[in-house]
């Protein structure tokens, strides 16, 4: 595994963007935090960048980075979450522009998943995690799923956990600053 996450490393360094395995789906990753990863991200998917995409931090502490003012009620959903949830935070800093909802959101999951939590640790910033297909196709549930364009339009594929099955993405839960709560997935 160190291996694959030194790998990955170096590509997200550059700008690059990599197909890796989260704790739900295969993903499409980069830095957060560069617009022009992102742009690439979004091109490769044949999405508007209108539509938002989600990122991965590696604990609370990185969460703090990103959010302004985090929800009490955020880090208790983190803990006692028996599946994978994203949840939307209102108020995003140190993320690139064209990542942040036009009404200033982002969507944000602490993966529990050893890979993901290494990757983004050692990475020390926060990796875009959307699914592995062009938008409008379903979402792959395996590796081998995973179209050719999408294969070809990544700089780097990491070599782990290739015959993981994945049933469904994560839960996503928008918690805004004023109290309201409004369940996006289940």
């Amino acid at each position: 595994m160190q291996n694959e996450i030194k790998k990955a490393l170096a590509v997200l360094k550059e700008g690059g963007l990599i197909l890796y395995p989260t704790d739900t789906v295969w993903g499409i990753g980069c830095d957060a935090s560069n617009p022009e990863a992102i742009k690439k991200v979004y091109q490769l998917k044949q999405r508007e960048d209108s539509k938002a995409l989600i990122c991965l931090v590696a604990d609370d502490r990185m969460l703090k980075k990103y959010v302004k003012q985090i929800p009490s009620a955020a880090l208790d959903i983190i803990d006692i979450a028996d599946k994978p949830t994203t949840i939307i935070y209102d108020n995003a800093q140190n993320l690139a522009s064209n990542l942040i909802a036009d009404d200033g959101s982002i969507a944000i999951r602490v993966p529990d998943d050893e890979f993901c939590y290494q990757l983004s640790r050692k990475f020390n910033a926060a990796i875009v995690s959307t699914s592995a297909n062009i938008s409008g196709e379903p979402t792959p549930k395996s590796f081998k799923e995973i179209s050719p364009a999408i294969l070809k339009g990544v700089d780097y594929v990491v070599d782990l956990h290739r015959e993981k099955m994945c049933t469904k993405p994560s839960s996503i839960i928008k918690l805004s600053n004023n109290g309201i709560v409004k369940i996006i997935r289940k």
